[in-house]
């Protein structure tokens, strides 16, 4: 029992290392990526794999910091720091102390206003990704050569339907959370003393 207990707390300690450390994404990255083009790539040198493996991850890491700059400056904190908030967002788990709370109501009211702009997006993006894959399946049908179009398009179509699930499930966490933090009646006005981190606005929903 105490080695399932072990085993537990290990990987949690895992999980919680890979939220913090930018090297530990690169290095997940850097691992698939290099896999994703030995598989379909095989007959390329290993090299190639390689460096193909290193362009993702760096491109990736890329966005990824960005991103949490900008939610950073949003909350308030650091990368760490959004780091552990975002990993109570996924848990639920309602944070006591007020600037603790203050930071986490500027990365809810930022999340939010990203999948409130993304939404605009979506559509056209899903069409996008749909003409690809359906232009690629009726080349390879043309050509007789239709299996690598038809991985490409059953990919596509898995690819889409996850983003599609995170997306949702991501806003309800965001939701639940922005309700946790929202005042008890009667403590609204120490709610609107809060201060507000520049250039956003706490969400009516």
């Amino acid at each position: 029992m105490s080695g399932e207990t072990e085993g537990v707390q290990a990987v949690h300690t895992f999980k919680r290392w890979l939220d913090h450390s930018l090297a530990a994404q690169g290095a997940a990255m850097f691992l698939v990526g290099t896999g994703l083009s030995a598989l379909f790539r095989p007959s390329e040198h290993p090299a190639l794999w390689v460096i193909k493996g290193a362009l993702y991850t760096g491109i990736a890491l890329a966005f990824l910091a960005a991103q949490r700059r900008r939610a950073g400056r949003a909350a308030g904190t650091d990368q760490r720091g959004v780091a552990a908030l975002s990993r109570k967002i996924r848990h639920g788990e309602e944070p006591h102390d007020p600037a603790e709370r203050t930071a986490m109501r500027g990365l809810v009211d930022d999340q939010l206003r990203q999948i409130e702009r993304g939404r605009r997006w979506l559509p056209y993006w899903l069409g996008f990704m749909g003409l690809i894959a359906a232009g690629l399946l009726a080349l390879g049908i043309a050509t007789g050569s239709w299996t690598f179009p038809a991985v490409f398009a059953v990919g596509t179509a898995g690819f889409c339907t996850w983003v599609l699930w995170m997306r949702r499930r991501s806003l309800e966490r965001l939701r639940h959370m922005d309700t946790a933090l929202r005042p008890a009646p009667g403590h609204e006005d120490a709610y609107a003393a809060q201060p507000s981190q520049p250039g956003r606005t706490r969400p009516d929903s």
